[in-house]
């Protein structure tokens, strides 16, 4: 992970980030909010999210894991936050019994997940094994299962 600054207003940084305006950063062409956090307290907020997570506090893991998403530029890393925070908030719908609301953050989640890692930011996780869980969380609901357990957040062996 890395502690990209976003520049000014059209310029681009190391990681290829875009500023859009004072406190943004364009992030799949679209303005994202930019609140810049130091590398620590980012990699401390995943660690605190991915906990919530595995505990089954999924309201909780999208909440710490904000912060993180606004505090780089660096795309990849963002995509990663990002897509967390969509599986995430995809078990909060579980949880309420919306299959459909499920489905729709999963589907959002595979594609950044899918950016982060074709941008090499794993953190640390298996994201083949997530994506591959979410094409199979999503062709059970496609085919009408109502009952969708959460996915596990594997890490890799390191």
């Amino acid at each position: 992970m890395t502690d990209g600054a976003a520049g000014v207003a059209g310029a681009a940084d190391a990681a290829g980030a875009t500023a859009a305006a004072p406190g943004t950063i364009l992030q799949g062409g679209r303005a994202k909010a930019y609140r810049p956090l130091p590398e620590t307290e980012r990699r401390a907020a995943y660690e605190r999210g991915l906990a919530a997570y595995d505990r089954g506090d999924f309201f909780e893991a999208h909440e710490i894991l904000e912060p993180a998403w606004m505090g780089t530029a660096d795309i990849g890393e963002r995509e990663l936050y990002q897509g967390l925070i969509k599986v995430a908030a995809g078990f909060v719908h579980a949880v309420r019994g919306n299959p459909p609301g499920i489905a729709r953050n999963l589907e959002g989640a595979r594609v950044l997940l899918v950016g982060a890692r074709n941008a090499g930011a794993d953190g640390g996780l298996d994201l083949d094994d997530l994506i591959g869980a979410i094409d199979d969380r999503l062709a059970r609901i496609a085919a009408g299962e109502t009952e969708i357990e959460p996915l596990v957040l594997r890490r890799n062996p390191r």
